[in-house]
């Protein structure tokens, strides 16, 4: 034995630890280098819902901590504390973009994305909007980053909106948000 305690995730565990560095700011998760103590039966389904042991979460502000928490690695997520990492599911990307504002027009265009967990995302350089189709049924799937290597999937009356502001620039139909041109689909691909 090494003389050190066996760590066993639970919930209330992790909800202790968040609000503990919630308290304190942003939780600094880049420095934190915990051991993997698991997977934790929590789950993240495509519309935003938050589950915990096949029970939706119905309290925004501990889903809310939960999220300030969320740690991607590659194509895994982690809840991260100082002293706990935990897998969890998502079983597409851990937000949802509910709504977007759109300043001004053309190359001075700024697009501001609202999640449905209240945070705010800028797109430009440091946040991009992509878009991935579906490689049978040619469907896009937009996505913007709202903070880490975090996205959010864009609601669908948000990318109809999105897909109104579009222009065509270099073969692409495409939006532009903080000086920057984000395709969404080859010109060529319209019907």
């Amino acid at each position: 034995m090494s003389g050190q305690n066996t760590v066993t995730p639970t919930a209330d565990s992790l909800i202790e630890a968040a609000k503990a560095a919630k308290a304190r700011g942003t939780p600094p998760l880049e420095k934190w280098n915990p051991e993997s103590c698991g997977d934790l039966d929590m789950q993240i389904k495509r519309d935003g819902t938050w589950f915990y042991q096949g029970t939706p979460i119905g309290r925004i502000e501990m889903v809310k901590l939960f999220a300030s928490i969320l740690w991607r690695e590659g194509d895994d997520y982690f809840l991260k504390t100082p002293v706990e990492k935990v897998g969890i599911t998502v079983e597409d990307a851990p937000f949802v973009a509910v709504d977007f504002e759109a300043e001004g027009a053309g190359e001075a265009q700024q697009l501001r994305f609202l999640t449905n967990l209240g945070d705010v995302a800028e797109a430009g350089a440091a946040l991009p909007i992509r878009v991935v189709r579906d490689e049978e049924t040619g469907e896009p799937a937009p996505y913007v980053l709202v903070r880490r290597n975090l996205e959010a999937l864009i609601d669908r009356k948000s990318f109809y909106r999105l897909v109104d502001l579009g222009q065509h620039r270099d073969g692409w139909f495409g939006v532009w948000s903080g000086g920057e041109f984000f395709g969404i689909i080859p010109s060529e691909d319209l019907p």
